[in-house]
Order: structure tokens, then sequence, then C-alpha cells
């Protein structure tokens, strides 16, 4: 698929993965809308875009909010060619803790966020795409990507709720390549592995150059510029389907 004049949408759009491929999509030539629950970073984020963005404050879980947004980009926009999914929160916890048991309510709001708001999402998506109608020469109406973690494979002490909700993730990517292929839809799912994100960056110099070499190669954290490169080759390359793509450096995690 080409990317320009496409339309996309990115979740988790304000900042991070979510921020990188928006910039990335839209440098391109593609129509970028971008949604978060952080206002003030996806206006930010729009402004520095410019004419190529949007910016809509969402709530993934929110069924009514999400059907009531891909109406509005039928109505504005008639099309819809592909979904990145990045929104999602990694909270640590023992189930065995100092403080006591793993709190169910992290638990369930873990697996409602990355789980549930990806789904809520996709099938939204699958929808409007499935509408598309192919121009000569295109052979695919839409690509969804979503954003597993290497912890739905190494999951750490602590993990135990990230881990389930990005398992579950990528449990859900041949499933859905395959019913959505007779729709001409692709499905493909990214499992990062430790990420330059806001949240690392705060973390002191020394702890981040620690954690970088942990990599086997290169031995630092990977960009989120990165990860928005292989959303754009996985977008081009229309033989990708139904798969989990490891970006990770070859990083196998430890216990703790």
């Amino acid at each position: 698929m080409d990317i320009q004049n496409k339309v996309f949408v990115v979740t988790g759009g304000a900042s991070g993965l979510g921020a990188a491929t928006a910039k990335y999509l839209g440098e391109r030539g593609a129509r970028v809308l971008m949604v978060d629950m952080n206002l003030e970073l996806g206006q930010q984020l729009q402004q520095e875009l410019g004419d190529q963005a949007e910016f809509h404050q969402l709530d993934v879980t929110n069924e009514a909010q999400v059907e009531s947004f891909f109406q509005t980009i039928a109505q504005t926009h008639a099309q819809l060619n592909g979904l990145i999914n990045c929104a999602g929160i990694a909270p640590s916890a023992k189930v065995l803790g100092r403080e006591g048991l793993h709190d169910l309510a992290m638990f369930q709001r873990t697996l409602n966020i990355n789980v549930t708001g990806t789904f809520n999402m996709l099938r939204y998506a699958a929808e409007l795409m499935s509408n598309y109608q192919l121009k000569e020469g295109e052979e695919e109406r839409g690509v969804i990507i979503n954003t597993a973690s290497v912890a739905a494979f190494e999951g750490q002490i602590g993990q135990v709720a990230y881990s389930a909700s990005k398992g579950a993730v990528v449990a859900m990517t041949l499933p859905l390549a395959r019913e959505l292929a007779k729709h001409a839809i692709r499905v493909m799912t990214i499992a990062p592995g430790i990420m330059e994100t806001p949240m690392l960056k705060g973390l002191p110099q020394n702890v981040q150059d620690s954690l970088g070499q942990m990599v086997p190669f290169p031995p630092r954290l990977a960009k989120p510029s990165e990860y928005a490169q292989l959303v754009g080759q996985i977008i081009e390359n229309a033989y990708l389907n139904g798969e989990v793509i490891r970006l990770d450096g070859a990083i196998r995690m430890a216990a703790k």
C-alpha cells in the first residue's frame, strides 16, 4: 500500500511510539488522525504536523466515543486505510507483594486498555476499511497494526498484567488476519523490546545506559522512529500479514 494520500488512525498518538508514527506517516503524505487522552500533547503535535494531521481526544475503551469517532471519519474523509494501535499502559506489581495481593482493579484496567481498547478500535476500523473502493492497480483495502511487547513472550516478575494483555494482542493477530483476508485487510503486530519512551527517558542516564546494555545489538534503547519505520515498511509490503515482528535487538528478557 502506498502511504501518500491514504488515511490512517494512530492511537496513543500524542507521545512516544504513536507520535513518532504520526510524524512518519504525515511526512510521507498521509492524512493522520491521532487519538489520545492527553489533550495538551495532542494539540501540540497537531500544530507541529500542520494540515496533514488531526487530533481527537478519545478513550479507546469507550464504545460510544469510538463508534462516533469512526462515523466522523466516514463523513469527513469517506475512507480509512490503516489503523496503528499504540495506546497502552504498563503497570508493574507482584501477585504477592510487600503491600499485599496484586490489585484486581489494576489487572482489569490493564486488560481493558491494552486488549479491549485495541479490539474496540480495530473492529470499527475494519468495518470502515471494508467499504473502501479499490482503485486500479490496488489489491488491499487496509492494514491494521497492533502493538504487543516482548513481555508477551518473556514477561518479567511484576509484569503479569502487562504480559497477559500483550499476550492477548499477539494471540489475536492470526485469527484476525484470516477473517479479514476476504475483505483485503491485513493484520500485523509489532512486539517492541526496550523502547526509548517518555517514561524511560525520565530515568537517570546511568539507568538508561544499563538497560541499553542488556540488548545484544545494537546495545541501546530502541528509538520510537525505528518503530515508526517498521510501521511504514509493514504498510508498504503487502505480503506481510498475520505475523508478529519483534523489534528488540535480539534481547530475551530475564526474570527480573
